[in-house]
């Protein structure tokens, strides 16, 4: 049960009504953001020396993705391997922002390219076994995270939220003409 709440949740976060980006100021700070100020957090340290966890985690590090690895990494495992333009046209974004994301998770070792096996001349890009890996570990954190919040919610509370959030997901689709992938054999833990 799980499995498909968390992938609801993900597809909800990329509502740009929900979660508008911010603008990036000088340095990458946020422009609502002094230069001056470290990045904000949003939790506290954790007692046992837990760093705190901040806005813009390190993508690149083994600590959780950021939220375009999380997104590009689970649209890649649903969809299989696709080019920069296929991406950028089933995400409905730019092909240099696309371009800018792929280019550090290959950098970071998450991605590689590789020939079109269907011999076109494009490259196709997928999850390495690092990336695949990574795309694992934070999957397993967002689900203990949502088991913890959803521990006293009864199984049919919880079934309800799932129905619910994934109506409100297939009504944005249908809003911006675009269906998100949704793995048809996911198994629901």
């Amino acid at each position: 049960m799980l499995e498909k709440l968390e992938r609801e949740l993900m597809l909800v976060a990329r509502c740009n009504l929900l979660t508008p980006r911010d603008r990036k100021g000088q340095g990458g700070q946020p422009a609502n953001q002094p230069a001056n100020q470290p990045a904000r957090t949003t939790q506290p340290a954790q007692p046992g020396n837990q760093p705190a966890q901040t806005d813009q985690p390190d993508q690149c590090s083994g600590a959780r993705l950021d939220r375009s690895a999380y997104f590009l990494l689970s649209f890649l495992d649903t969809e299989g391997a696709l080019s920069i333009g296929q991406l950028a046209d089933a995400l409905g974004l730019d092909v240099s922002t696309v371009n800018r994301q792929t280019g550090a998770l290959l950098r970071a070792g998450l991605l590689e390219r590789i020939p079109d096996p269907k011999g076109g001349l494009a490259r196709k890009l997928r999850a390495t076994t690092l990336g695949a890996e990574r795309l694992a570990a934070d999957r397993e954190r967002r689900r203990a995270g949502l088991a913890r919040v959803l521990a006293s919610w009864t199984p049919e509370e919880v079934r309800r939220f799932e129905d619910a959030l994934t109506r409100f997901n297939r009504e944005v689709e249908a809003d911006e003409g675009r269906t998100w992938p949704r793995p048809e054999n996911a198994q629901d833990t």
